[in-house]
């Protein structure tokens, strides 16, 4: 096909009737959609609550057993020279 005839097939294609969607069709699709975009939301909350659950949990860790600081020796130097 060359282009005139490409363009006038999709001339063709674009007049023709467009397909109409029966009503009952609609307000299942409708109510499918609203149901998964509160599912989504919901799902992104407890995501969100997780993570910052997680945080506090690290952060608390972090404050009590404190990582950063040098743990105490566990043994003695030897004694010479009393």
């Amino acid at each position: 096909m060359n282009r005139p005839e490409r363009e006038a097939a999709v001339r063709q294609i674009m007049e023709r009737a467009v397909p109409r969607v029966p009503p009952e069709l609609h307000a299942d699709v409708v109510r499918r959609g609203s149901r998964m975009l509160r599912q989504r939301t919901l799902a992104r909350r407890l995501a969100w609550l997780l993570l910052l659950a997680a945080v506090v949990a690290f952060a608390a860790w972090a404050a009590v057993a404190q990582p950063w600081v040098e743990p105490p020796s566990e043994t003695t130097p030897p004694l010479t020279g009393w």
